[in-house]
């Protein structure tokens, strides 16, 4: 299928009718899930890991995050609220689903501060860094509703990337499309070759809600290599098909032998490394969730 193309409907209830979905989230504690540090593991199934790569790459993640699993707590308003521990101190995490999943849909409403990098893991391993994420990066140069293979070769498939528009002041008021001329980190042509269907940036623009909720609906079927979708407040984004995804160092089959065909969600903070600093995600900054359900297939 073209990437450009709109993806053939799928068997199974439609993602936005909200009969079946079931709270995983309970609104008043972290019940269910468990916060993890943000700690690496290899850069693939049977590769070599991550902190070394980085090492010889000259980044260098904060020493000791094992003793900092980003700070989770659920405020009066019985939103779900995730920092770094402690804030600006750059250390990332997450926070992860005692239960796993096989095939599901999943509505989850985000509101992110900027910058804040953070994500949606889906069929994570319980005891390693590595599964498919949805990605929430809302800083510089950052996809959103894309997609990054967490311990999976660390591929990117995404549509477009996104920076921020700044008042006169300087503050920033809203999302604009990345310039490649001054990106961090461009969309090129084989980040977006790589998904079966890659949405519109003006069309995103158009439905995003700056400093406000904004709701994902991310469809995970397909067994041990599943098929992903995801939409942003009723717009299609993205579509992954990660069975025939070609990227380097990606070995579908290495894939599915590790990650099975259940596993984890996770939340994210990211830490801070070299090369964006505290504009991937800033001293102070939150990102807040609500309204998590989902529905088995």
């Amino acid at each position: 299928m073209n990437a450009r193309s709109a993806p053939e409907q799928q068997a199974g209830p439609d993602v936005m009718d909200d009969a079946g979905y079931r709270p995983i989230f309970d609104g008043s504690s972290l019940a269910g899930w468990t916060p993890v540090p943000r700690v690496y593991g290899a850069l693939y199934p049977g590769g070599p890991g991550v902190v070394e790569y980085l090492a010889d790459s000259g980044f260098h993640p904060p020493s000791d995050p094992e003793l900092h699993p980003a700070r989770w707590r659920v405020d009066e308003a019985g939103v779900l609220v995730g920092e770094q521990d402690s804030p600006g101190s750059g250390y990332g995490g997450y926070l992860v689903s005692d239960q796993a999943f096989g095939d599901f849909d999943l509505a989850i409403e985000a509101r992110p501060d900027w910058p804040a990098d953070t994500g949606i893991m889906l069929r994570r391993r319980f005891d390693d860094w590595a599964g498919f994420q949805v990605l929430l990066d809302h800083r510089p140069s950052g996809g959103i509703g894309g997609f990054f293979g967490n311990g999976l070769a660390s591929f990117s498939a995404v549509p477009f990337a996104v920076d921020a528009v700044h008042d006169a002041s300087g503050r920033p008021v809203g999302l604009r499309a990345d310039d490649p001329a001054t990106s961090v980190e461009p969309v090129t042509t084989d980040k977006v070759e790589r998904l079966t269907y890659a949405g519109s940036v003006d069309d995103f623009l158009d439905i995003w809600r700056w400093d406000d909720w904004n709701e994902f609906r991310i469809r995970c079927v397909g067994g041990a290599l599943p098929t992903i979708t995801t939409w942003v407040n009723g717009l299609l984004v993205a579509e992954l098909d990660t069975a025939t995804l070609d990227s380097p160092d990606y070995d579908p089959v290495a894939v599915a032998a590790w990650l099975g065909s259940e596993g984890h969600i996770a939340l994210e903070v990211h830490d801070n490394d070299a090369m964006f600093g505290e504009a991937r995600w800033g001293r102070g900054a939150q990102c807040r969730w609500r309204n998590i359900r989902l529905r088995e297939l």
